[in-house]
This record gives C-alpha cells, sequence and structure tokens, in this order.
C-alpha cells in the first residue's frame, strides 16, 4: 500500500490550523462572556485600612434574618454555582442616624450549594460544597471563619457609577475583607437603612478570589483553559436590633 505523503502532510497541517482556529474561538468567546458576565464596576480593592471605632448605640445582627450570599462560575461566565453562607456574630454602631461602625464573623463551615444551580446529571451539590472546603478554596478546618470589619460608611456619590449595585444603594460602604490569612479593603455600594430600633444593609460587590489566595482553577497558562472564573459576587443582606 503506497500513501501519497504530500497529502498526508497537508492534511496535518490543516488539521492542526483547525485545532488552532478552534482553540481561538474558545478563548475569544471566553474573553468576551467575561467582559460581559456582569462584572460589578463599583467595586474597589485595595490595601486594608484602619477599622473604624465603636461608638453611639449598639445594634446586634439578627442572625437568623441575615445571611451573605455568593455566586461563581466557570470562565466565559458558563455553569453559574450560587449559594449562601451564615453569620455567626455581628453588630453595627450607630450614632446620628449613621453607621459608623461594625464587624461581622462568617461562618465558612456553613457554605452551602443551591441544588437549583447543579443541573447537569453527573454532578452533586454535595460534592462541590465539600470540595470548596478542603485547601484547594477555603479550608475551613484552618480558617473556619472570615469576617467584615467596616472601616467606613459614606454617602454614596450620586456622580459615581453604580452598576451592578442593589437598587436604591445610599451610601458606600468600606471594610477589610479577611479571607484565609490574607486581608484587603473592598468598598461597594449598599442600601442602608435605619428606622427606630432597626438597622438594615443590603449590597453586593465582585472581588477577584485569588487576591486572597483562593486559586485553584484560575491558571492562565493556556487561554483556553476551561476553569473556574476569579470572580465571586458576594451579596450581603444583614439586619440588627438595637441593644
Amino acid at each position: 500500500m503506497f500513501y501519497n505523503f504530500e497529502k498526508l502532510n497537508k492534511g496535518k497541517i490543516y488539521t492542526y490550523q483547525m485545532k488552532k482556529v478552534g482553540l481561538s474561538i474558545v478563548a475569544a468567546a471566553a474573553i468576551i462572556f467575561a467582559s460581559c458576565g456582569g462584572n460589578s464596576t463599583n467595586t474597589s480593592v485595595s490595601e486594608k485600612q484602619e477599622v473604624a471605632g465603636h461608638q453611639g448605640d449598639r445594634y446586634a445582627v439578627d442572625l437568623a434574618a441575615s445571611s451573605v450570599t455568593w455566586k461563581a462560575t466557570h470562565k466565559g461566565g458558563f455553569a453559574p454555582r450560587w449559594g449562601n453562607i451564615s453569620l455567626s456574630s455581628g453588630e453595627f454602631s450607630v450614632e446620628d442616624g449613621n453607621i459608623l461602625a461594625g464587624e461581622f464573623v462568617i461562618d465558612m463551615a456553613s457554605i452551602a450549594v443551591d441544588t437549583a444551580s447543579v443541573t447537569e446529571a453527573d454532578k452533586k451539590a454535595s460534592d462541590l460544597e465539600n470540595h470548596l472546603k478542603t485547601p484547594d478554596f477555603f479550608n475551613i478546618e484552618k480558617y473556619p471563619t472570615a469576617d467584615f470589619k467596616i472601616t467606613s460608611v459614606t454617602d454614596l456619590d450620586p456622580t459615581a457609577s453604580a452598576e451592578g449595585a442593589v437598587e436604591g444603594s445610599n451610601k458606600t460602604v468600606s471594610g477589610n475583607l479577611t479571607l484565609l490569612d490574607s486581608t484587603l479593603n473592598v468598598s461597594f455600594p449598599a442600601k442602608i437603612a435605619i428606622e427606630g430600633d432597626k438597622v438594615t444593609v443590603n449590597g453586593k460587590f465582585i472581588v477577584d478570589r485569588t487576591a486572597w489566595g483562593i486559586k485553584f482553577g484560575a491558571t492562565a497558562a493556556d487561554p483556553a483553559e476551561w476553569g473556574i472564573s476569579k470572580d465571586i459576587e458576594i451579596g450581603v443582606n444583614v439586619s440588627g436590633s438595637k441593644k
């Protein structure tokens, strides 16, 4: 049997070129979807800052009525996953109708995956929950809690971008967020209401988890790699009552 090596080589080159085109399309799609995936432009992250001191009236967080939600996707915005995490403690300081300080402890062992977000027949929400608790992600055995400590609360600049913010946002909340052994300051718009003996804070922000050292599945060595997005959307829904 004889082979036409010229045709074979051309076929190999064509196949290789098609593979390159295919990878380029995947990479381009990932970039396009990532840029359209709802990343908030109103969140800023900086070095940790001095925590605000408590003064005025103290408000205890209602743990049963408060929650932290999370949402993450695979690269390109595909296969979103979401769920919630419980608070284990928290309080605000309020004076003259304004929140001046606050600190909240997050129970990382309570991280839960909403079963509605896992639609693949071969996937289980419980498997993801267990994986999130390992050293690949939040390493809850070593770091059972995370915390957020307010550094400032100011009036929201009406000229600033509020894209992705909770509707009715009226304040900018800044605070030190500690995950694992890293602490960075996060600023985001929030809707704050203080009525009588009640205070509520609702907001959301998006952060790059790798800034806190959570790097599993986030390598950029291969632009066509199908991994996990670095962005995590965090939702804050906290209410408290005057002590």
